[in-house]
């Protein structure tokens, strides 16, 4: 057997459950049960493929110690088929965890109740609350829900964690954006925000003292820098307060699903992954911050998958909170902006380069021609060796791969998996889609698998990027996975 074959696949990544799982819409949570701290995702389930969601929740979680570590504790909430479940949210208070789950696409919010934060969540009760609840339990007891599309609201809930409390109930906490469907128009004008507006996704946290209101947001309007175009929600953003319900302030963007963005050399960014619906919240994990997203896989919504990175997250002099990229001057905070999409997820220090890697795994797929765009096929299969193929690579296509870590030792080779269906020709480039060739070779008509040598060392951590140049039109390749010896 060549020892290639024996090579483990890299796991825990990005995204960091297998490749083969579909959690949308993950709220993280940080609970210890029995003397164990794991973090907790809760989402919605993308098993349905014909359009979102499916009639089941599962929970994973992860020791706080290793985030590459992902356990599937199984379903913990089942409806009939054909009730689509939507995003969910779990507090614990007391010995209890609550979760809201959004049955009926969102339309009716119920909560139902655990002993263990796996659940199985039961005996659910209805509540007044609406599409995208979050929740929050604050540091003195008390409970504040969030919810809304296209227009949020927010309010205070009695010691059932389901009944809203009489007068507190806040229309608009933050602006919204502009409606989008007909049937929407009866938004009120005064609250719209082309360009921060609230979209959905409601997810409230308590941050250094502050708090904060996590949303989808749409913009109505273009952002050449990132690449963005008028009317898009791929991005998580935030805005924070000094008290629960009122006086939300701006804060700004922490993630942006649309992948690697590309500069054309005007200032305009180019978006190298298709963006579309994002909905998480950010957590802090054994002392560091994280946002948790989703990205989109395929030719649709319907394939979702969880999406983590690492963010900053300070507090400056006048008490503004900053949250995901952030620029100090003189050891102050004094901006912020969306975290890159990686391909590492909680690996920060990169991808081991010398195991199989899934093309699965791109963050970066780009084809500036336009039609036929890359896309990553759905994969169900639920083993660890599964990898999820790029299909549709054509002339100019480049997937790319941020980061991977070569240690201190070169390899010599790279070997990379694929489907060819016309001559083609494959360079590896490193630090940029345009940057340096290190290896490059012809590849044939019906050619599963080629080995490269490197024409140049290469150590440390780097981004790597697959060229693929063709004289034929049309789609010619598929790309399987990579590994370097």
């Amino acid at each position: 057997m060549k020892q290639k074959d024996q090579k483990a696949f890299v796991r825990g990544a990005n995204p960091y459950m297998p490749l083969w799982e579909h959690v949308t819409d993950g709220e993280p949570r940080v609970f210890t049960y029995q003397g164990e701290t794991r973090v907790y995702v809760y989402g919605s389930h993308d098993i349905k493929v014909t359009e979102y969601c499916g009639s089941n929740y599962v929970v994973w979680s992860a020791p706080v110690t290793d985030l590459t570590d992902w356990k599937c504790h199984g379903v913990c909430y089942q409806v009939e088929e054909g009730n689509m479940l939507y995003a969910p949210d779990v507090v614990q208070k007391g010995d209890t965890w609550y979760m809201y789950v959004a049955e009926k696409q969102g339309s009716i919010i119920r909560v139902a109740s655990a002993k263990t934060p796996w659940g199985p969540f039961e005996n659910p009760v209805d509540t007044q609350l609406g599409f995208d609840p979050g929740i929050l339990v604050d540091d003195d007891g008390r409970v504040y829900a969030f919810w809304g599309f296209c227009e949020c609201y927010g309010a205070e809930l009695e010691e059932d964690m389901a009944t809203i409390k009489e007068g507190t109930i806040h229309p608009h906490v933050i602006g919204h954006c502009e409606a989008m469907f007909p049937w929407m128009k009866r938004l009120e004008k005064e609250h719209i925000s082309y360009k921060d507006g609230f979209f959905e996704a409601s997810s409230p946290r308590k941050i250094m003292g502050k708090y904060v209101y996590l949303y989808s947001r749409r913009t109505n309007l273009p952002m050449p820098e990132l690449g963005v175009p008028e009317n898009c929600n791929g991005f998580l953003s935030y805005k924070w307060s000094d008290s629960p319900l009122e006086g939300y302030q701006d804060g700004g963007d922490i993630s942006l699903n649309g992948g690697e963005i590309l500069q054309d050399g005007s200032g305009k960014g180019i978006m190298s992954f298709r963006w579309g619906n994002n909905h998480g919240s950010v957590m802090e994990v054994n002392g560091h911050w994280y946002i948790f997203y989703h990205r989109q896989t395929g030719r649709d919504e319907f394939s979702r998958q969880a999406m983590m990175e690492p963010i900053d997250a300070a507090k400056g002099a006048d008490g503004k909170l900053y949250l995901g990229k952030i620029r100090y001057e003189k050891g102050e905070p004094v901006a912020c902006g969306p975290v890159e999409m990686t391909s590492q997820g909680p690996q920060v220090n990169g991808l081991n380069a010398r195991e199989w890697i899934s093309a699965g795994y791109a963050c970066h797929l780009y084809r500036p021609q336009g039609e036929p765009r890359p896309w990553i096929a759905r994969v169900d299969e639920q083993r660890e060796d599964v990898s999820a193929p790029v299909m549709d690579i054509a002339d100019g296509t480049t997937v790319g791969f941020r980061y991977l870590q070569f240690s201190m030792n070169s390899p010599e080779t790279v070997t990379v998996c694929l489907r060819a269906d016309a001559p083609l020709m494959l360079k590896v480039r490193v630090d940029s889609w345009q940057g340096k060739v290190i290896a490059e070779a012809g590849v044939e008509p019906g050619e599963k698998e080629i080995t490269l040598p490197l024409n140049s060392g290469i150590i440390g951590k780097h981004a790597v990027y697959f060229d693929f140049t063709c004289a034929q039109s049309g789609p010619v390749a598929c790309f399987d996975r990579f590994t370097f010896d």
